[in-house]
């Protein structure tokens, strides 16, 4: 190996072992953060380079980088294995009797449209197709609410519309029964999330909450992000109805703010065992992780889920439908959070809503 492919090596070894190490500090600043959300990609990469160090790089050079670099992704496959089908299962599989139930069952269409996006069509139509009984529509403004509700206020009963130009707006469609409605800047202005209670079709009913924080930045903290994203597990956790919180928490699945996040919520997610369901970016394939989640209460079961087509934004749609047992999987809990952890979180929460300012990301998409 010449000396430009061998200082292309060691760089390469060297921002891997910086981009693994530095987001288990935990420090909540965006260029942080943002290093966990590639660790699919720091896998495949430092395989590739493990297998080029031990045949390019003779000597004692190959016997450091060749371990280091297996060392590198034994690390990374730690944080993504279990969103393998190599892994158990968080959420339990619908029975037959169960999935028999009709009026226990919901069905959930979950899309990030992307502000900018014009193609209205691709989500209506997609929505056509699927009937779900809800949809949620993330990152609407007043143009989007106008399109859906013209295409589709024959398909749904109640509405939630939040519409908003700084690429925070929110629709929830439903055919479902829905009441208890709150619309809240939970952590920061201007930052909205729907809370809001679903009476399934046999007279049960459920909490919904959809939730868009703020995505984590260079030149930034995620302290706004990560306090919404645990709030909502705070409040998950106290709530007398079974709980699915969804939508675009730009974090992905492993991380430490959404491991936190199951743990105060006590909710599963559907993808452990099953697979990554990558869902950003939609138009960059080499560059994909799970941004738009949905976690659920121990009493639902999972019927299906699926990564949807495109629909003309940078996020996937996704889909899922659940059917409400009458008992929990206690065993599948994901862990539960020490009085330290919750302490913790409400000082962070406390000092973040004392911070006055404005969203972040508010003029990414201005024309």
């Amino acid at each position: 190996m010449g000396t430009i492919g061998s200082i292309l090596l060691w760089l390469l070894t060297a921002f891997l072992l910086a981009a693994t190490m530095l987001p288990i500090s935990k420090v909540a600043r965006g260029a942080i953060r943002g290093l966990d959300f590639p660790r699919q990609q720091y896998f495949l990469l430092a395989a590739l380079l493990a297998v080029c160090v031990f045949i390019f790089v003779p000597g004692w050079l190959g016997g450091l980088g060749g371990p280091l670099l297996i060392l590198i992704g034994a690390v990374q496959l730690f944080y993504i294995l279990k969103f393998t089908p190599l892994w158990w299962r968080q959420s339990v599989d619908a029975s037959d009797a169960l999935r028999g139930q009709t009026d226990r069952q919901v069905s959930l269409l979950a899309a990030n449209v992307k502000k900018s996006n014009r193609d209205y069509g691709a989500l209506i139509d997609l929505v056509r197709r699927r009937q779900p009984d809800i949809a949620m529509a993330i990152e609407v403004d007043a143009e989007w609410i106008g399109a859906l509700k013209e295409a589709l206020s024959d398909h749904f009963e109640d509405w939630v519309e939040v519409p908003n130009d700084n690429g925070y707006g929110l629709c929830v469609m439903s055919r479902l029964a829905l009441s208890e409605t709150e619309v809240r800047d939970l952590i920061t202005r201007d930052v909205p999330s729907v809370r809001t209670r679903v009476t399934l079709r046999d007279g049960e009913a459920f909490r919904l909450y959809v939730v868009h924080p703020e995505p984590p930045v260079i030149d930034h903290d995620t302290k706004g992000r990560d306090s919404e994203i645990a709030m909502v597990g705070l409040e998950a956790t106290r709530d007398v109805l079974p709980a699915i919180v969804a939508g675009d928490l730009n974090d992905v699945a492993w991380s430490t703010t959404t491991r936190r996040f199951q743990r105060l919520s006590g909710l599963l997610d559907p993808r452990v065992g099953r697979g990554f369901f990558n869902t950003f970016s939609a138009t960059m394939p080499w560059m994909r992780w799970p941004l738009d989640h949905l976690f659920h209460d121990a009493r639902f079961r999972l019927m299906s889920m699926a990564r949807l087509e495109k629909i003309g934004s940078d996020h996937f749609p996704m889909w899922f439908v659940l059917a409400l047992a009458q008992n929990e999987k206690e065993e599948m809990s994901p862990g539960e959070s020490d009085r330290q952890e919750k302490q913790e979180t409400k000082e962070m929460i406390a000092e973040e809503k004392a911070r006055d300012r404005k969203p972040i990301g508010t003029d990414w998409e201005d024309e």
